[in-house]
């Protein structure tokens, strides 16, 4: 891909008016327009395409809440519109421009995606039939798709984006709250599951267990061998977990534990447990240097998408646009 952006950006960009070259209007007006963007339009189709995959997620998660469900997809629908008006600003852009992007390199674009999404070009016309779309219009669609991406980069690359020391420890400073961690303890843990609520056997089997552990058996080796919890392959190691997520009975045994100490027979409903305290952590927030890496990647995020909005502002200003 890296050789396929040097060419792009080796061809432009190049007089629009020595090259003759233009995008044809793709969108068939066959049903109602949303949008009109210069001299390429929107159609309702369009969005409520581009919008399935928001339609069907949402139809999951509000089955049983009608209101909120059309809420959201109406917030779904303007936003899928506003995506499609920017593309096509975008393409307007490209257009008017003075760019213009190589047969060979469109070729090589389309052989890349149909490798990436069929195994074979057989496969791929199949399949573009049976979704009602012809070969042109993929191709269409997949040197759009590159056109639009690489404009964006190109007017808001990250590499242009300088994050200085100053705004790092700001950020810091303002979001202490993203930052803290609460207790945690480095736990193993020895499950053992019972048949009922008056199961003994289990409780019975917990403390020949832990008697031998206090008589010098190892940990994780009594965990491989006896264990029923998901853990038993790892020697019952459940890593660092915070306290505050450990069922109530397991964070108040764990409590008082320091590191190195075991915890006697823990009897739940459920199953019996016995605990390893390797290690702990209180409560604290995470030093800086810690997380500078991660605040300087969201706040180069930030930053790049505020410089893409604001071109965005600049496109729609110069550039007819007409709502439905």
């Amino acid at each position: 891909m890296r050789a396929i952006l040097m060419k792009f950006f080796r061809f432009i960009p190049i007089l629009a008016a020595a090259v003759g070259f233009s995008l044809p209007v793709r969108a068939e007006l066959v049903d109602g327009i949303t949008a009109v963007v210069s001299s390429a339009v929107v159609t309702h189709a369009e969005v409520e395409d581009f919008t399935m995959p928001a339609r069907q997620a949402l139809s999951r998660d509000y089955a049983g809440e009608p209101g909120v469900f059309q809420q959201k997809m109406t917030d779904a629908l303007n936003d899928g519109l506003e995506q499609l008006i920017e593309r096509q600003l975008i393409l307007h852009e490209f257009q008017v421009g003075g760019y213009k992007l190589p047969d060979s390199l469109g070729d090589e674009l389309v052989q890349e995606r149909i490798h990436d999404l069929y195994s074979d070009r057989i496969t791929m016309m199949k399949t573009l039939q049976a979704q009602g779309k012809t070969y042109e219009k993929f191709r269409q669609e997949v040197l759009d798709q590159f056109i639009v991406q690489q404009l964006r980069l190109k007017n808001a690359s990250p590499g242009k984006i300088l994050i200085s020391p100053y705004k790092v420890e700001t950020y810091y400073l303002n979001h202490q709250d993203d930052f803290k961690i609460a207790d945690e303890v480095k736990l193993r843990m020895i499950v053992l599951n019972k048949s009922s609520d008056d199961d003994t056997n289990a409780v019975g089997l917990a403390g020949e267990i832990l008697a031998k552990i206090k008589e010098g058996a190892s940990f994780s080796e009594m965990a491989t061998v006896y264990s029923q919890g998901s853990q038993r392959s790892q020697g019952g190691d459940w890593g660092w977990i915070e306290r505050s997520k450990l069922r109530q009975e397991l964070a108040e045994a764990a409590l008082p534990l320091k590191p190195g100490q075991v915890s006697g027979v823990i009897e739940t409903p459920g199953a019996c447990y016995i605990m390893l305290v390797e290690d702990k952590h209180p409560a604290h927030v995470k030093p800086l240097s810690e997380v500078r890496d991660e605040i300087e990647v969201t706040l180069r995020t930030q930053t790049q998408k505020q410089l893409q909005q604001q071109w965005i502002v600049q496109l729609k200003k110069k550039t007819f646009i007409r709502l439905f």
